[in-house]
């Protein structure tokens, strides 16, 4: 069995996140960016580790901490907007965006906010998939939206993070991830997260 542990981004995990999303997007964000965004209150960074015995895990340099995947939201107004959803690649399809995603809408609710929007690749169907399983729906295109392939980004929206029940919602879809999780090896630790003050 395999361990992660999902925890807000500390500044000493920065460079391992900078190469994550190097790895990812090709450099979407710089060293710079993702520290604004860890100096702002109206952001949550979340990082995903990979905790255990081996080698990789027991390094003790930072900017080799072993970082599957990261996920960043914005908080405007009554909104979470989430910036960034990524798992590395020889990582994916294991459910770690699930877990990501789910940890995102909780920080959102835990917020007090009442919906979440998202861009997304139209071709990427992986990702279209897993934001509709969980209640995101199409609102519109956005044309030409990401400068290096010139591709349109679907509007995704979903709402109802305020309502009474949500909270049940979370609580069904942390067993979906856990047990998703189980089935591909890993036991998630229940890291109890915060929001910032």
């Amino acid at each position: 069995m395999n361990f992660l542990n999902l925890l807000p981004l500390a500044p000493e995990l920065l460079p391992a996140v900078v190469e994550l999303d190097r790895e990812c997007f090709g450099g979407l964000w710089t060293l710079e960016s993702y520290q604004r965004e860890l100096d702002s209150t109206n952001s949550d960074i979340l990082v995903l580790l990979k905790e255990g015995n081996d080698e990789e895990s027991l390094s003790l340099d930072p900017s080799h901490t072993p970082i599957l995947g990261l996920g960043c939201l914005w908080t405007i107004l009554d909104e979470a907007h989430i910036t960034i959803l990524a798992v590395h690649p020889n990582y994916r399809a294991q459910g770690l965006g699930m877990t990501l995603l789910t940890a995102l809408l909780s920080q959102a609710w835990q917020r007090g906010l009442e919906r979440a929007t998202l861009e997304v690749s139209a071709s990427n169907e992986t990702a279209l998939s897993l934001y509709q399983k969980f209640g995101f729906r199409i609102a519109g295109r956005r044309r030409g939206y990401y400068q290096d392939t010139g591709e349109d980004a679907l509007i995704l929206w979903l709402n109802g993070l305020g309502h009474p029940e949500f909270d049940k919602t979370l609580a069904d879809w942390d067993r979906q991830v856990r047990s998703r999780l189980a089935s591909s090896g890993w036991n998630l630790y229940s890291t109890k997260l915060k929001m910032k003050k």
